[in-house]
């Protein structure tokens, strides 16, 4: 089954502020932005600016298993909130999609956004020459394939699984690096 992204989710643009974040060690709410997106497409929230909002609407509210979609730039993925958070809102350029349908997982949904397939069809649609921009829009009408929600599942764990793959390649060829360094070093001390 096909469907378009706007008959699974909502999309919303993220909270604009009018000025520039003013921190505050005692703000009420934390801001989520690009920044704040890992390489992997995951929120690291260690380091989320706290601000003092007193007009938090709902509607701006983040929640669990949100995606956070990267509109500007020339990363345009989407990264899952997969952290329990509360008081926290998405700043603009960022858009909020949040599923609204039990025949899609979440995961699943970031997972098909940031395929190359459909980043194609979303760059397709950008717009703007100096700073490319994929609007609401774009991203509502991407079409969306929903198989059954075990092989969503499926599909979200081997994906899992191949990202922690990668991270043990990458850990294992730094540190076979630094043992090669080390032979040669001492092969080159030891030959004088």
């Amino acid at each position: 089954m096909k469907a378009k992204l706007k008959n699974l989710a909502s999309v919303q643009m993220g909270h604009s502020f009018r000025s520039k974040l003013e921190p505050d060690p005692n703000g009420n709410v934390s801001v989520i932005q690009m920044k704040d997106l890992t390489e992997d497409n995951r929120l690291d929230a260690q380091e989320l600016v706290q601000i003092d909002m007193q007009d938090l609407k709902e509607h701006h509210r983040v929640k669990f298993n949100d995606l956070a979609f990267r509109s500007r730039g020339q990363t345009n993925t989407a990264a899952l909130i997969d952290h329990e958070l509360s008081d926290v809102v998405i700043a603009a350029p960022l858009l909020r999609i949040r599923v609204e349908s039990d025949s899609v997982m979440p995961a699943y949904l970031c997972w098909v956004i940031n395929q190359p397939s459909s980043q194609a069809a979303l760059q397709s649609k950008a717009t703007g020459t100096a700073v490319r921009m994929i609007g609401k829009p774009a991203i509502e009408d991407l079409e969306v394939v929903v198989p059954s929600l075990d092989v969503q599942q499926k599909i979200i764990e081997i994906y899992q699984l191949s990202i922690n793959e990668q991270k043990l390649m990458n850990a294992l060829a730094k540190k076979k690096e630094v043992l090669i360094d080390a032979i040669l070093m001492n092969l080159a001390m030891n030959t004088q």
